[in-house]
């Protein structure tokens, strides 16, 4: 055992003798490989300081307030600090992301824990602070830039890489190492409150976009975590931590391959695995997910870190575990690392388990070489790191104690992040239907009624700072400038006369401010009308975690709202500022025009007023479809035949707004189809092998008179297939800006391997036979079909085929 009073400190420095003085041991030399290093220090290191890697602690959490994880209040215990930390520690639990703190203050607090864990471990070892950052650094006065269902509407990975190296950047400048984010769940059913947080209804968009968070974030130097692995977002009813029901194929096809593209071309350096059950099987406890696919077959080498509780939950809710000992002996068994938030089956029942020789040291040892390697690159294990941020170095005293004296030294929303957030808030909007009510005239009185009409939240997701843990401190400010929509479409129409009026509330069915905004929509020349969701966290709002919907009817008494004001005959424009889309069917032909925003973030509102005004012309397109009818069952474009209308069903599950819709104020030609560098012929199908390519492009003209964005969509249709289809599928897109009679092509290499599918064997395959490519602005409308024929032999293909188009804008 070591010699707790070894080498003890009391700076926020850490430094430790055996750090700076000597020859240098082979675990501290940068100049050997990390896998080297790591060998080193784990035959160093006795069973509990291996142990200490593996779990994090959530220091300062609230004991009163709301839960913002399951069941965070049953489960959080109080802690001996020094005692905790005398073998070392794996991970500190949002040190910023848990109660407001000023930037600079938080990060001398930050500094200080880790000198104290430094000092406490006879290695002299940091722990990784992670923090959430699925909306921007989820920290007080930081950038929110708009949920991952915007991204989604972007269709714009590239932008979305952009945020997250800003975000990752703020992160690192403040001493934190992991951020849990993105989510890679699928959509399967919007009535499920984490909807907001996917990226859409498919897996290439989910993919493609994902992988740009994560290049964008580790690019700064933050380790990127997928989320979560794997078919959460496939739970029945869509009910938070609902079983999953699916089968193989689904969860091939559909759920990993977003994961597979982020892990192989991303190079994400971590995973969290799912809370729900996948056929019985909760992956917190499998081995043949979390080991045999994620770590033999697609060759992934970072650390998987459990979601909240997630261990816990294999003895207290999923009931496969007899205690915390098995619980854990599951967890690591199955390829598990760290648990997190907080030690709980990791810490003392863990060590019992391997004293009794009931769970092997071979486990604690396999998960602890990977932690350390990845402290290992993250310079951890350097001898000359140091907890204080660079930033703050000048400031920093040689005993770390600064007092309040460096507070506002950091600003962590710069004009720079509010830029990119509100770049892609205008990118995400999607104008669904315009009667040429839009652009609204300057000289036209406007009525703007509705809920989200003059509030902050209309404009926030879950995963927020103000939404997840400012909501639960009313006497702080809010840190960040975020205009509400009256307030941007104010300052956008500053000659405009603008009333405005609540008219209900969106959590409960009150009626008794309708008659206000009827009597406000008939003296106006056009009513907008701001409806949508309150993000919250476990039955708090309408939208978020654990805020999960019955159907997918507008909330409260909104839908009153809106037939009240269309029964006034003045001309109505909806936005809708929410987390999922809601049934427009029963008031879609009499509405002027629809705008849909996915909480757009602190940009938001401008975004939107300038979508409404004109400035912005809209380029969003929907990255999940709009319902015709609340009240039937979920309905994903991605599905085959039989789950679209047909005659033996009096349900028709057709959305009123398809996945990949979108209009502009301009118009847009697709002409000259050319494959392979020439014009099919009527009725040709290209012939190329199973192992072949193609290129195929289409000539873009705006033929409209301003400039505007179109968003060329590539699907493919397979005709007749071994096993059933999706009718169509994303294969491709491309962002495409034109001025006004400007024509670009847009080509997109295709290779055969984009047809695989998870084939009657339970293994992808490319099969001989005859498919379509087409070229659509949605996944229903179609401009051109090129006709295809694979031929030769049946080719069976694994995670090493290719995933992607190759996209050419010339």
């Amino acid at each position: 055992m070591p010699n707790d009073d070894e080498s003890r400190g009391s700076s926020i420095t850490g430094d430790k003798s055996v750090l700076v003085t000597g020859d240098l041991e082979p675990w501290q030399d940068r100049r050997l490989p990390a896998k080297e290093r790591v060998r080193d220090l784990l035959g160093r290191m006795t069973v509990a300081e291996k142990v200490a890697q593996l779990y994090g602690v959530w220091a300062g959490v609230p004991r009163d307030g709301d839960d913002v994880a399951p069941f965070q209040h049953e489960l959080i215990e109080d802690v001996d600090w020094p005692e905790l930390i005398r073998f070392g520690l794996g991970q500190l639990t949002r040190p910023f992301g848990t109660a407001p703190v000023d930037a600079a203050v938080g990060a001398m607090a930050l500094a200080r824990i880790q000198g104290e864990i430094v000092a406490a471990n006879r290695f002299g070892i940091p722990a990784v602070a992670h923090e959430e950052c699925l909306s921007g650094f989820m920290t007080w006065g930081a950038t929110v830039y708009p949920a991952p269902l915007a991204w989604g509407a972007s269709f714009d990975p590239e932008l979305v890489e952009r945020m997250a190296a800003h975000i990752g950047e703020a992160m690192r400048g403040l001493g934190v190492h992991q951020g849990m984010a993105p989510v890679l769940d699928v959509t399967r059913d919007p009535r499920w409150g984490r909807t907001e947080e996917t990226m859409g209804e498919d897996p290439y968009l989910v993919a493609t976009v994902g992988t740009g968070y994560v290049r964008g974030l580790q690019s700064a130097g933050i380790i990127a975590t997928l989320k979560h692995f794997a078919g959460h977002a496939g739970s029945r009813a869509g009910r938070n931590m609902a079983p999953v029901g699916i089968g193989r194929r689904e969860l091939a096809d559909i759920h990993l391959p977003p994961f597979l593209l982020a892990v192989r071309e991303g190079g994400a350096r971590s995973v969290m695995h799912s809370y729900s059950e996948v056929d019985g099987m909760p992956p917190a406890a499998d081995h043949d997910l979390l080991t045999g696919l994620l770590r033999e077959t697609w060759g992934f080498d970072g650390t998987v870190v459990g979601d909240y509780f997630g261990v816990t939950f294999l003895e207290a809710l999923h009931h496969i575990a007899g205690s915390k000992a098995d619980a854990a002996g599951l967890a690591l068994a199955a390829g598990l690392d760290v648990e997190l938030p907080t030690v709980h089956c990791f810490g003392e029942p863990l060590q019992a388990a391997i004293r009794a020789g009931t769970i092997p040291v071979s486990l604690i040892d396999t998960a602890a070489e990977r932690v350390l390697r990845q402290k290992c690159e993250l310079g951890l294990l350097d001898p000359d790191w140091r907890p204080v941020p660079p930033a703050l170095d000048a400031v920093a005293g040689a005993d770390g104690d600064v007092g309040r004296k460096v507070e506002g030294t950091i600003e962590l929303d710069p004009p720079a992040a509010r830029a990119v957030a509100r770049e892609l808030a205008e990118e995400s909007v999607v104008l669904l239907v315009n009667d040429g009510t839009l652009p609204l005239h300057p000289d036209r009185r406007i009525a703007l009624v509705g809920p989200q009409a003059d509030t902050v939240s209309a404009m926030l997701g879950c995963y927020t700072f103000p939404s997840h843990v400012g909501i639960q401190h009313p006497e702080v400010p809010l840190g960040v400038d975020i205009p509400t929509l009256l307030e941007a479409l104010a300052d956008e129409l500053p000659s405009t006369p603008i009333d405005h009026a609540v008219g209900c509330d969106m959590l409960s069915d009150d009626t008794s401010g309708i008659p206000v905004a009827v009597s406000v929509a008939e003296r106006a020349d056009v009513c907008v009308v701001a409806l949508g969701d309150r993000s919250g966290l476990f039955g708090r709002g309408t939208s978020g975690e654990g805020c999960d919907a019955e159907d997918l009817r507008l909330p409260g008494a909104q839908e009153m709202l809106l037939e009240a004001v269309l029964d006034t005959g003045t001309p109505v424009v909806l936005v809708l500022l929410s987390g999922r889309p809601y049934a427009l069917g029963p008031f879609a032909d009499r509405l002027a025009a629809v705008v849909q925003a996915f909480f757009p973030g602190e940009e938001g509102g401008p975004a939107v007023a300038g979508v409404l005004s004109g400035r912005v012309n809209p380029s969003g397109r929907l990255p999940i479809g709009v319902p015709r009818d609340g009240r039937t069952q979920p309905a994903m474009y991605l599905s085959p035949p039989l789950a679209q209308r047909h005659d033996s069903s009096s349900v028709d599950p057709t959305p009123l707004f398809p996945f990949g819709h979108g209009l502009a104020y301009t118009s847009f030609e697709w002409t000259d189809v050319q494959a392979d560098g020439r014009t099919p012929e009527p009725g040709e199908r290209l012939v190329t092998g199973t192992d072949g390519s193609l290129t195929v492009s289409v000539l873009v003209r705006n033929t409209g008179e301003r400039a505007g964005t179109e968003v060329v969509q590539l699907y493919l249709h397979d005709p007749v297939a071994q096993v059933t289809r999706p009718v169509v599928r994303l294969i491709g897109y491309a962002r495409v800006r034109l001025e006004p009679g400007e024509s670009r092509r847009v080509g997109f290499g295709v290779h055969a391997d984009l047809s695989a599918f998870t084939g009657r064997r339970g293994a992808p395959v490319v099969e001989a036979g005859d498919l379509e490519l087409r070229l659509s602005s949605s996944s229903v409308r179609v401009r051109h079909t090129v006709g295809l024929r694979l031929v030769g032999e049946e080719r069976v293909v694994d995670h090493r085929r290719r995933l992607t188009a190759d996209v050419v804008v010339e």
